[in-house]
């Protein structure tokens, strides 16, 4: 139910993410969403009305596929993963500003965050549904959106992979300076979801934390269709 899900967000064993997103950068989740509630987002695919735009990703050569990014207001299901999530990696992204001697801070609930990003001028919701068909893809890219961003987002996979489809694994490329980049291919269940950085990574070396880049992207779908949900915090310009 929609309900339990700040529920089942908050029973995450926030301690194992918070120490996964310092060691690696990522954190892969359990399932959090049930099948029917899966479901039920593929469904809402086809209700323009939910919507603000939809990109096809061959016409600005970000891929093979299709989003639509929501309009506000959201579905509840989508603003409740939204608000429980946020404060949760609000706790992650304040750490990491410290590991780097910032000392600019986000606020605990997102909609303060929220009415930051209206100051930028950001005001379009990002929270997003995906779909690649046999054949498609995602470019490795960053959804930054303007010069205000949150350091975290949350994709799901909403269908089930190696029956609903085959491929279609995520990807997130880290560029080390002064070395080669660093690979992942991650591949989740239906309903669970991937943790990962929008921008950067702060890194411990010898002199101290320093920033690896971090792009993401999706894998070719060899067969099938896949659906993502895709979680951003920060709005858009």
């Amino acid at each position: 139910m929609v309900q339990d899900i700040k529920t089942r967000v908050e029973s995450l064993d926030w301690e194992c993410i918070q120490n996964e997103l310092d060691e690696q950068g990522f954190a892969k989740l359990p399932t959090i969403l049930t099948k029917e509630e899966c479901e039920s987002f593929m469904e809402m695919y086809g209700e323009e009305e939910l919507y603000r735009t939809t990109i096809n990703m061959t016409r600005y050569r970000f891929g093979n596929g299709e989003y639509k990014y929501f309009s506000y207001p959201f579905p509840d299901i989508i603003q409740h993963l939204r608000e429980s999530f946020y404060s949760e990696l609000a706790k992650t992204a304040n750490r990491w500003l410290g590991y780097l001697k910032k000392t600019e801070r986000y606020p605990q609930h997102l909609q303060d965050f929220l009415n930051t990003c209206k100051e930028f001028n950001q005001t379009r919701p990002t929270p997003l549904l995906l779909k690649y068909e046999a054949g498609g893809f995602n470019c490795l890219h960053q959804d930054l959106y303007g010069d205000l961003f949150f350091p975290f987002q949350v994709v799901f996979v909403l269908n089930q992979r190696d029956q609903d489809y085959y491929g279609g694994e995520s990807l997130l490329v880290e560029q080390i300076p002064r070395a080669q980049s660093r690979g992942h291919v991650i591949t989740l269940e239906q309903g669970s979801a991937l943790i990962f950085p929008t921008n950067h990574r702060p890194v411990l070396g010898k002199k101290g934390y320093y920033k690896n880049t971090i792009r993401h992207g999706v894998s070719t779908v060899t067969s099938g269709e896949r659906y993502g949900l895709g979680i951003i915090f920060h709005d858009s310009q």
